[in-house]
């Protein structure tokens, strides 16, 4: 038998089944909590947020999530299209900060249960640090994937990233560490 050691899930394990993530869209109820931190939103713009995936499929691994709930790349305006793209550019940038990847890879599953995603009707974009050799035999033989950071050590990492890009465009605003990082982005 193969074990893993993840002492982080207990607390989807414990989660009270009437929590508000159980019912409904979870990219619509999560920003809406009051503690970012614990809902893993780790930095905000006018049209979309930064959300750390509960599944990474690396440390890091986070998706930028337009606030509008739709599944359509259509229904957005240009505005909101402008936001995301320009957060996703940050969420880059912070990744650089906070982790030094090698690489990166951006993508979306859209288009329902054949596209590979697990929630289709409120988009998203992917975005996970890699770097050289990140990944090994645990996979192949193994079956395994191995994660070496848990979540909450990469919220921190993430969020002083976003936070000093933030302090760059002129905010110097210092941020509890529940709260995520507010850019804002003009449709110059």
């Amino acid at each position: 038998m193969d074990q893993l050691f993840a002492p982080w899930r207990i607390e989807w394990v414990e989660r009270d089944g009437d929590d508000e993530e159980s019912e409904g869209c979870p990219f619509c109820a999560l920003p809406e909590r009051d503690d970012d931190r614990e809902s893993r939103v780790v930095a905000r713009s006018d049209h979309a947020f930064v959300l750390l995936n509960n599944y990474p499929y690396n440390p890091g691994h986070a998706m930028v999530i337009p606030y509008r709930h739709t599944g359509e790349w259509d229904d957005l305006t240009d505005a909101e299209l402008l936001d995301h793209a320009k957060l996703k550019a940050a969420t880059l940038s912070a990744f650089d900060a906070a982790m030094e990847p090698d690489a990166a890879n951006v993508g979306e599953n859209l288009g329902g249960g054949a596209s590979g995603g697990s929630i289709d009707d409120h988009l998203h974009t992917h975005v996970v640090p890699r770097w050289d050799g990140d990944t090994n035999f645990m996979p192949v033989v193994g079956d395994t994937k191995v994660l070496v950071e848990a979540l909450d050590d990469t919220y921190d990492r993430l969020h002083e990233a976003f936070s000093s890009l933030d302090a760059a465009e002129g905010d110097d605003d210092s941020l509890a560490d529940d709260e995520a990082v507010p850019l804002s982005f003009d449709a110059d």
